[in-house]
């Protein structure tokens, strides 16, 4: 009888509890790896420009318009300095499919708008405009970094990084005293703090003369010194702040990774991870690390754009194969993060569906909200699919839902590939605080969630 009830009943288990020794070492090893990349990669440039670095000295090539593709050869195409496509081709014709993993590499940010530094009463600011889902009030009295590019009139384009290094300033948005806020603390958390009043303080001491905004001229004469810009250069820069904290081990036990960001490079770096280490694929894997998904994957870096269909056709015509076959008969992972069970909000979650830190890669079926709305909702057989090829290769996942039905929701990429003909299904890392300024992960769902993905991507 108690086998029959094993056989029957569907019971999940921690993580920890599947694994030996030598997996968990390697759990160590890959966490390691990943807080190196996440710590240099603040912006959606900086992780494109380190997975660049990171591919070439694994033997990948820029890829050429009729380069010649043999099997193996390991190709990236550059979208911009802000999205980028990796592959390696495999044995198998393009038109019996790829096996796609697309992530993305934008985050919940503060850009600086374009007419952005004012004086007000001898202090200085940068007026902001918050980028993708945020709650406002948690980037208030935090210490912030700036990072980004200036592009010049003349073409050149210069880099812009501050508060990054040690002993660099840093930069912050003032908030009230408690004792002057009776009126703000009666408002809710989302009226609180507003939008336009996310100004980050960047000065205070007057420049040497008489003339007007004397904290503004000082501010801008170091700017000018360090970078040779000047006010008007901001008209066509992208500047963003972005959280001043270094990656770092969560919990007695270092169980669990802290940091800005891990949605959605988390998820990004599980497959740069595993492309770089398939051996000979039969089927030609794909990496795609894409932008905009914060804010709907739209413009030429988001994954709506042509860029991937232009990459992935190239490829098909080197090999005489119908892109609209290669689709109808490829695979996609949308890895992007889903969220962790918190037992401190129990009250917004469906605690039988949603995922668990410790338990592995999180598999969303569908995403969307409420009645699914927004969702490409992966079929029974794609789901079968990842069970087998996931139970043969030892690899713990568990599925994942966004919370009670009615509460809320959200969405990936996933439904973008979908809607090419591409049987595409969500698949992550479960995380603690997601879209905060330091979000939480546990080592074992992310060496998992990579494990998955050089599982797929090594399927005959």
């Amino acid at each position: 009888m108690e086998d029959l009830r094993s056989k029957l009943f569907y019971e999940q288990k921690n993580g920890y509890d599947l694994i030996g020794t030598e997996e968990r070492i390697a759990v160590e090893d890959y966490s390691r790896e990943y807080m190196d990349y996440l710590n240099r990669s603040r912006t959606e440039r900086e992780a494109v420009v380190n997975a660049i670095a990171i591919a070439e000295s694994k033997g990948f090539v820029p890829y050429v318009s009729g380069m010649e593709l043999k099997p193996g050869l390991k190709i990236y195409k550059n979208n911009r300095g802000k999205a980028l496509m990796l592959a390696v081709i495999g044995k198998k014709s393009l038109a019996e499919g790829s096996v796609i993993a697309g992530a993305h590499v934008d985050a919940p940010r503060l850009d600086l708008k374009q007419i952005t530094m004012y004086e007000s009463d001898e202090m200085c600011f940068f007026k902001t405009h918050y980028y993708g889902g945020i709650k406002k009030y948690q980037w208030v009295t935090i210490p912030l970094e700036l990072h980004g590019v200036v592009a010049l009139k003349s073409g050149e384009v210069v880099d812009v990084v501050i508060g990054r290094e040690p002993g660099d300033p840093k930069f912050v948005i003032t908030d009230l005293l408690p004792h002057l806020a009776a009126d703000q603390m009666k408002k809710t958390m989302a009226e609180g703090i507003t939008g336009e009043g996310l100004n980050i303080l960047i000065g205070s001491t007057p420049y040497a003369d008489e003339g007007k905004d004397r904290v503004k001229y000082a501010v801008m004469s170091i700017l000018y010194d360090m970078y040779g810009i000047t006010e008007e250069d901001f008209l066509s820069a992208e500047l963003t702040a972005v959280p001043a904290y270094d990656v770092c081990e969560v919990g007695l036990d270092r169980s669990m990774i802290g940091g800005y960001a891990h949605d959605d490079r988390v998820c990004a770096f599980a497959e740069l991870k595993a492309i770089f280490d398939v051996e000979e694929p039969e089927k030609t894997c794909v990496c795609i690390l894409a932008d905009k998904e914060e804010v709907g994957s739209d413009g030429v870096s988001g994954m709506q754009s042509a860029a991937f269909d232009c990459f992935m056709e190239d490829l098909c015509e080197s090999q005489g194969v119908s892109l609209r076959r290669c689709y109808e008969n490829s695979f996609c992972l949308s890895a992007d993060v889903c969220n962790a069970y918190d037992p401190l909000y129990p009250e917004v979650s469906e605690k039988r569906s949603d995922s668990k830190i410790n338990y592995g890669m999180g598999i969303c079926k569908f995403t969307g909200a409420r009645g699914k709305s927004g969702t490409s909702d992966a079929s029974a057989e794609v789901v079968a699919y990842l069970r087998r090829i996931f139970a043969e290769n030892g690899v713990v996942w568990q599925m994942a839902e966004l919370g009670k039905v009615d509460q809320g929701g959200g969405g990936t990429i996933a439904k973008f590939m979908a809607n090419r003909n591409i049987d595409t299904i969500d698949a992550g890392v479960p995380v603690l605080s997601m879209h905060a300024p330091f979000e939480v992960v546990a080592k074992f769902d992310c060496y998992m969630t990579y494990k998955g993905v050089l599982t797929a991507y090594s399927q005959k």
